[in-house]
């Protein structure tokens, strides 16, 4: 099997939870990953123990514009690199997570090898509706991706985060963090470098957290910083500058403020949290989406990244985190919209493609 979703954590996280997942269903497959020096698979994919072959990146405008003229030359390149790999490595699957590394991949797979789709977005980009167009199968994280005929699977994630059970590992982990080992966590992230707005916002309303009994575990970004003044006597305010270990993030906290990116998202619903999205401001309106359907159930709240201020925060996040009743039924309504056997179901779409 040959998975192919470089460039970001959204596209490559999902590829090494379908190669763990094949790899758990059958044991004698071989999985090599596609990737480009740039991207974060250049670092991720070896980590977890899988071979790395690396193509020409093709930046894929996320829309039909003029820049599309420029791609033919581009294309081109990459896709007879990918053939040859393809054919070096006796590919009998290709799977494409979307991004810069699939469109050469399901052009030189095309006719060749089978090819199956995923897409973990609310809105499908440019390289998934080329790849769907022959994918034998094609597979989405939500309704109405934009993708024909797919199939709603959610987002293949890690064994670590799908068998988590937090209640079980909940002692330890606030002992990791230095956290109370009974008072109510809010954890805070704001993807892998941290965001700005969730950093101001959040820790200047350390105060109003502290005298409401709340503990917060915040991940700030390893170039950001937050300052602090620790209350005495109450819950800890425990900045981080990045989690290695977000199993262990997820079982200290009771709730989480968050961005909403696909994978962000997918996780949060799958371990049962309580979420306080703040979308990114930028882009074309995507992550509102991907967060729309556990709001909708009742398990997150949404918030505009330009309307996330410290008062806001004191006002509605601490008395949120502070009613264990409404986080527990919150609890349940995101569960109810997670997938956490995605990974799984995606492998053996993609063991009954090799076997067709």
């Amino acid at each position: 099997m040959v998975v192919a979703g470089g460039g970001t954590a959204g596209h490559i996280e999902p590829a090494l939870a379908l190669a763990d997942a094949v790899m758990r269903l059958r044991p004698d497959a071989r999985v090599v990953a596609l990737g480009t020096e740039r991207g974060l698979e250049s670092r991720l994919v070896p980590a977890r123990g899988y071979p790395l072959e690396l193509i020409p990146p093709v930046p894929m405008p996320r829309k039909p514009t003029a820049d599309l003229l420029k791609l033919p030359l581009k294309v081109r390149g990459a896709v007879k690199q990918t053939r040859d790999v393809l054919e070096r490595v006796g590919a009998d699957v290709v799977v494409g997570f979307g991004g810069y590394v699939s469109l050469p991949a399901y052009l030189a797979a095309r006719g060749r090898v089978p090819i199956v789709v995923h897409e973990a977005n609310a809105k499908s980009g440019l390289a998934n509706k080329v790849g769907a167009k022959f994918a034998e199968r094609v597979a989405a994280a939500v309704p109405d991706s934009g993708l024909s005929d797919a199939r709603v699977i959610g987002i293949p994630l890690r064994h670590s985060i799908t068998t988590l059970n937090r209640a079980a590992l909940r002692a330890e982990a606030r002992r990791a963090f230095g956290l109370h080992p009974t008072a109510p966590v809010l954890l805070v992230f704001g993807g892998s470098q941290g965001a700005r707005s969730i950093n101001t916002a959040v820790s200047a309303a350390a105060p109003a957290f502290a005298a409401a009994g709340i503990g917060v575990l915040h991940a700030h970004g390893p170039k950001n910083t937050v300052a602090v003044q620790q209350v005495p006597n109450t819950p800890a305010y425990v900045p981080v500058p990045y989690l290695e270990r977000m199993d262990l993030a997820y079982a200290a906290a009771d709730a989480v403020l968050c961005r909403s990116g696909a994978m962000t998202v997918a996780e949060v619903s799958a371990v049962g949290l309580p979420a306080i999205f703040v979308p990114l401001p930028h882009g074309n309106g995507e992550q509102a989406l991907n967060a729309n359907p556990v709001v909708a159930a009742g398990g997150g709240v949404l918030i505009p990244d330009e309307q996330l201020t410290p008062e806001w925060v004191a006002a509605t996040v601490v008395p949120l985190v502070a009613d264990r009743q409404r986080l527990a039924a919150m609890s349940a309504a995101t569960l109810s919209t997670g997938h956490r056997e995605a990974d799984v179901v995606l492998a053996r779409m993609v063991l009954e493609v090799v076997k067709k």
